[in-house]
């Protein structure tokens, strides 16, 4: 009995292995016959057939969100577009091309893809969601506040011009919320660019840049910090000056403390804001003394 249970397990072990093989194979002449219809198309002459199979691939891939089919889907579009120019089909192939690329994570190509449908089609139903998903391209592609923030800039001005131009779009709200990003990151860049001088004791450069980040930024989150290293490096300058610098700029010293302490008189950084007040004051009257 024992015999002819090893040899049922056998024969059955044979046969999941025989099936498997069989699925592999018919996966592999599947996959080959859609490759090969690919490549017929692709080299194809007939236009048809191509906006047919690009128009397929680029729904899979927005189904699968799979990038394998949005890259087919290119490929064929960018062969039929110059066709298509002018034709009524050439606004829905236009989109989905500009689309696959901004689904696929290209956001550069997108982003300008999205601009010449929106110039080419002002009129069309998808011209709100084009001009959208041509701004966010740019904000996708906007890099860290401590890099150059050239395409925040452009997304910021994007941006903009969809809110301004939508002002109950469908995505209004998104936008927003988009704009606030990129101008707290735009905010924290030249506040760190103004900081740094502070910070490496260039303190006459850093009161200048720090006054004039205070006047462009009136609405910057960092506004009590610009306000209270103006400040600091005020008093600073002041105590470590030649002794006939010093009285004249412990006084613009003062006058940018009494800024800070009546702007944020329970600010984080108040206590310390106080002491150098109560000091400047102190030198000042022993300047009076001498005097």
């Amino acid at each position: 009995m024992r015999f002819f249970n090893k040899i049922i397990i056998s024969n059955f072990a044979k046969y999941l292995f025989s099936m498997r093989y069989v699925t592999v194979l018919l996966l592999s002449l599947i996959l080959f016959s859609s490759c090969s219809e690919y490549q017929k198309v692709l080299k194809a002459e007939e236009v048809g057939p191509k906006y047919e199979m690009a128009k397929e691939l680029y729904e899979k891939g927005v189904e699968t969100g799979k990038n394998r089919y949005f890259n087919k889907s290119m490929r064929l579009f960018d062969q039929i577009l110059p066709q298509y120019r002018g034709k009524p089909q050439g606004e829905t192939v236009t989109y989905m091309n500009a689309n696959a690329y901004y689904l696929s994570g290209d956001y550069f190509t997108a982003a300008h893809l999205f601009e010449r449908f929106t110039q080419s089609y002002p009129t069309s139903q998808k011209s709100e969601e084009a001009l959208f998903k041509s701004a966010k391209s740019y904000y996708e592609v906007s890099p860290v506040y401590s890099l150059d923030q050239s395409q925040s800039l452009k997304a910021l001005a994007k941006l903009q011009i969809y809110i301004d131009t939508y002002t109950e779009g469908e995505h209004f709200d998104e936008a927003n919320v988009l704009v606030a990003e990129l101008q707290e990151k735009i905010d924290r860049k030249y506040y760190e660019i103004a900081k740094q001088y502070h910070h490496t004791e260039r303190y006459k450069a850093a009161i200048e840049a720090l006054d004039n980040y205070i006047l462009d930024y009136p609405g910057t989150n960092y506004k009590e910090k610009a306000y209270f290293y103006k400040y600091e490096s005020a008093y600073l300058l002041a105590i470590n000056s030649l002794r006939v610098l010093v009285e004249e700029r412990l006084e613009e010293a003062k006058n940018y403390g009494e800024d800070y302490l009546r702007y944020y008189p329970e600010g984080e950084f108040a206590e310390e804001a106080q002491t150098y007040f109560d000091d400047i004051n102190k030198r000042l009257k022993e300047k009076a003394y001498e005097n």
